[in-house]
């Protein structure tokens, strides 16, 4: 580590060999996850809210190399073993190794990037025929027909109506396989 970890403590007496401790959980992160450029350990006794009387809470931040971060700030609520500085302690350096471990994952790729359903806009509709078409966001248009849309719900669509589908080759050109339309207060793009 290039600094030396540093830990607060607010409202709280730590032990004589807490800080030896400490580093101990810092050296076993940086064996297994890398090195770690700064260590910060806040510690804050009990007795500082009235919702949590008498459990400790353990904030950690990892700097790492290039600029990344890995914070761990969020004790469990109403735990009684939290009233144990040791637990607590073990227990925040314990979801340090695993977000560190998720980290690690996400840098090699090993971690699936899903990404999202294509959104598209019906741009056509012949309901005699019971198909219409929609324009996707590269601008072509996509056939698809009334079975095609989820739950029943193609009166429902109009010219404008935001949609997600799912895209397939169709014997004329792309087709959608379902069509799911969005909401007015859809969160999507």
């Amino acid at each position: 580590m290039q600094t030396p970890v540093e830990i607060e403590c607010q409202n709280a007496v730590v032990p004589e060999g807490y800080r030896q401790a400490i580093e101990k959980h810092v050296e076993k992160l940086e064996e297994r996850y890398g090195r770690a450029t700064a260590c910060r350990v806040i510690v804050k006794g009990p007795g500082e809210h009235h919702h949590t009387g008498g459990l400790y809470e353990i904030n950690i931040r990892l700097a790492l190399p290039e600029g990344r971060e890995v914070n761990i700030g969020r004790t469990p609520k109403l735990d009684e073993r939290h009233s144990d500085l040791e637990f607590a302690t073990n227990d925040a350096f314990r979801r340090a190794r695993r977000r560190l471990q998720d980290h690690a994952r996400r840098l090699q790729g090993a971690v699936k990037v899903h990404e999202g359903e294509p959104i598209g806009t019906v741009v056509r509709i012949d309901r005699e025929g019971d198909f219409g078409f929609l324009k996707s966001v590269d601008g072509g248009e996509i056939y698809f027909h009334r079975n095609s849309v989820v739950e029943g719900k193609f009166p429902e669509l109009s010219v404008g109506s935001r949609v997600v589908y799912v895209e397939e080759a169709g014997a004329k050109g792309p087709q959608a396989s379902t069509v799911k339309p969005l909401g007015k207060h859809a969160l999507r793009v």
